[in-house]
This record gives structure tokens, sequence and C-alpha cells, in this order.
């Protein structure tokens, strides 16, 4: 089966500064892979590559077998590429409805199944984005992006700074469009146990490479070997 993604020896930075280095990568239609990591190892930097965000320097990126590798970042959400950056960024003026339908696209995410998955943006439709928690505004974010019926989904840091009941009822959701829905997605995220639940496969990174590839469901199960990548407690 040819890859969604697939990226090929990618090298990629910030003005003369590289961050990361020969990156190989593919992630299967209907698969969800996990991007685990230190801080400042480069994972939000590797979704911002895919995204047409940093500096191209070398290897080649293929969305559905297109290479995509010049194009702006507009026209690589035209082509398919949905994204939740870690700042959200939602339109906090307008309501939650008109957040979802100004970006639409044709496609199964419509507005009602979106409200059926998330049945508290429903509630609050005619609020603005300014007026919702943390968590409807992380929420709101990821219906946007579905909205655009992404061929991949790009989620930075979904949990963070949210309270543990909303990760858990954020969890369910995503568990819901990855596993259940079978939308592809990359998911970056510090707490380990939590992605590897939510995902097929996951890599590591550690100053800019790929340092460990893996089934999530092995890594769930020998949480040490997480733990000495990341120097962190994977059960956390």
């Amino acid at each position: 089966m040819r890859p969604l993604l697939e990226l090929r020896n990618v090298t990629a930075g910030y003005g003369q500064s590289t961050v990361l280095r020969d990156i190989d990568l593919r992630v299967a239609p209907g698969e969800a892979l996990a991007v685990l990591g230190r801080n400042g190892v480069g994972k939000t930097t590797l979704i911002n590559t895919i995204v047409g965000l940093t500096r191209h320097q070398a290897g080649t990126i293929l969305l559905a077998g297109s290479d995509i590798t010049r194009l702006p970042a507009e026209r690589r959400a035209a082509a398919g590429i949905g994204w939740v950056p870690q700042e959200r960024n939602i339109f906090r003026s307008l309501t939650v409805e008109e957040n979802v339908t100004a970006v639409a696209r044709p496609g199964p995410w419509t507005l009602p199944r979106l409200y059926e998955m998330f049945p508290r943006l429903k509630e609050r439709r005619r609020n603005m984005g300014s007026q919702l928690s943390g968590g409807e505004q992380q929420m709101l974010a990821i219906a946007r992006a579905l909205a655009l019926n992404p061929k991949l989904l790009l989620l930075d840091e979904p949990f963070e700074g949210l309270a543990p009941i909303i990760v858990e009822e954020l969890g369910r959701v995503l568990g819901a469009i990855v596993r259940d829905e079978g939308q592809s997605a990359i998911i970056v995220e510090q707490n380990a146990r939590k992605v590897l639940r939510l995902t097929d496969r996951a890599i590591v990174l550690e100053r800019g490479r790929i340092v460990l590839r893996d089934d999530s469901d092995r890594l769930l199960a020998e949480p040490h070997r997480v733990e000495a990548l990341l120097s962190v407690a994977a059960t956390a």
C-alpha cells in the first residue's frame, strides 16, 4: 500500500539553523503515529516541516504520492493537511459555528457530525471563541481542522495545559477520531502513555533524528524503553 505521507531524508530548520536531520518517515492511510521526545529535540519542527513552515534544506515530502516539498503552507492545506498547532489559532472574535463553517470543505466531516463528536461545541455554538475555556478552545481547534476534511491531521501537544478531566474527555474523542473513524494522524505529545494508547506506531526524536521506531502497544508494554530515551516517567 502506498504511504499517505512519506518523508525521504528530510533535513530542515529555521534560518541558518538545522533542527531535523535525515528524517525518513512513512504514515499509512488510516494510521495514527505518535511523536515522542524531550523538549527541544525537534518534535514541533517536524510538524512545522510537514505543514510548510520551516526552511527546507534537503529531502522530499510526498502526500498521497504527490511531491509537496516546495509547496507553501496554504497549498499543503488545500492538498489535505489539517493542522492543530500548540497555540490553537482559533478565531476568537467569531462564534464556534462561524469558526468551523468559515474553513469547511466538502467531505464526511460535516458540521452535524462534528457536533456529534464534540457535544460541548454544539452547546456553545453561539459563543465567541474568546468565551470558551482552554479545553473547549482545543476542541474547537480540532473540529476546525477536521472541517477541512484533511487526508492527514497533525496535532501538536493537544493535551498541554488542560485539566486532567478535560484531558480524559479529549483523549476519548481523539481515540474515536483516529481508531473508530480511521482518520490518519500524527500526534506530538509529552504524555507518552496517553498518546501511545491512541496511536498505532511511535517514533522518538533526539537531537533532530529518529532514534526509535516501534508499535505503540509494544512500547506501552515496555515503558522502560521510553523512559530511558525521554528521561522522564512514561507512566505519568
